[in-house]
């Protein structure tokens, strides 16, 4: 009976112990939390869910990334703050970075960027060996340049085709210094406010209008609540794939995979948003806004000012936009 006895207790012992391994198991695969604002079926969306696919396979059971967009962990700023304390793992900001270091500003110069080809070869010879050193001295650690894409300007006034048509427009525009400034000079009225917040602010009419690539405007149903749509182009702003304080908790395996996964999710942002960009125009046509192009000329030359500014204010700046510039041709 007592060999009986023995031989359950060790039995259950067994079990119990098999469970707590399993438990163990679960319990050390790690999530990884990759915040960012876009919407379903935007371009955040899509560049997020490609890049965590290529990780968790890379990784298997032992870690995960998990996508949390919409705003979920916060607005930008907010999320910036939980890559610094840890409590979040990678986000996604874009304009928001010139508040962490002024070289960032560069991505604010109306017109910068020419095309697709001309930012990747500012992303391997500026981005990479300028910024992204600026941004690991303040805690954030780009892993890969991804895209927000080539801004453009709606509102339910009139259409913009010149500065002087944003004279007295209520603007929203994102954390960033260089943003309010450009359309202040633009002659606009603009005002930082959290891209979660815009659909009310411009339904209510707080905001007349607001700038974005198209591939936000057309998630964020921006078309059910304007009217006019002008393609003014006016800047291209990068997104930035960035850890912070957890990154030093992965393992080496994690941050290879992490990396190589951000690197190779590159390529396959440019090929969307290029499609986006013809795809989401229609759409919004379609919708019912009224689509005009813009005298980028007029705009370029009311932007100097800008320029000017951003050379004297930030060290290095005119030998930052210079090198920009002249990358623009070059094969």
């Amino acid at each position: 009976m007592s060999c009986m006895m023995s031989h359950t207790r060790a039995l259950v012992a067994s079990v119990l112990f098999a469970g707590s391994l399993l438990a163990s198991a679960a319990q050390a695969q790690t999530e990884i939390k990759l915040g960012h604002v876009g919407e379903p079926g935007s371009l955040f969306e899509q560049s997020a869910k490609i890049f965590a696919e290529k990780v968790n396979a890379k990784l298997g059971d032992k870690a995960k990334v998990v996508i949390y967009g919409s705003s979920q962990l916060g607005g930008d700023s907010d999320m910036l703050k939980k890559l610094k304390l840890g409590t979040i793992d990678l986000s996604l900001p874009s304009t928001v970075m010139s508040s962490v270091a002024p070289v960032f500003g560069l991505f604010e110069m109306p017109y910068l960027v020419k095309d697709r080809e001309h930012m990747k070869r500012i992303r391997d010879e500026i981005v990479m060996p300028v910024l992204a050193p600026a941004g690991e001295k303040e805690g954030y650690r780009i892993l890969a340049v991804w895209e927000n894409g080539f801004r453009h300007i709606t509102n339910n006034r009139q259409p913009i085709v010149k500065p002087d048509d944003l004279k007295g427009i209520k603007l929203r525009v994102p954390q960033g210094t260089w943003r309010v400034k450009m359309f202040q000079a633009y002659g606009a009225n603009p005002s930082p406010l959290a891209f979660s917040e815009v659909f009310v602010a411009l339904q209510t009419g707080v905001m007349d209008g607001q700038e974005n690539p198209l591939s936000q405007i057309y998630p964020a149903r921006f078309q059910e609540v304007q009217k006019y749509l002008s393609l003014t182009g006016h800047v291209y702003t990068p997104a930035y794939l960035t850890a912070g304080r957890s990154w030093s908790k992965f393992s080496p395996e994690i941050q290879k995979a992490l990396t190589e996964a951000a690197r190779e999710t590159e390529p396959e942002v440019y090929r969307i948003a290029a499609q986006l960009d013809d795809d989401l125009l229609k759409k919004l046509k379609d919708a019912g806004m009224q689509v005009n192009e813009a005298d980028k000329d007029a705009f370029i030359k009311a932007s100097a000012p800008i320029y000017d500014e951003f050379a004297k204010e930030v060290p290095d700046g005119k030998a930052l936009i210079d090198r920009a510039l002249s990358l623009a041709n070059k094969s």
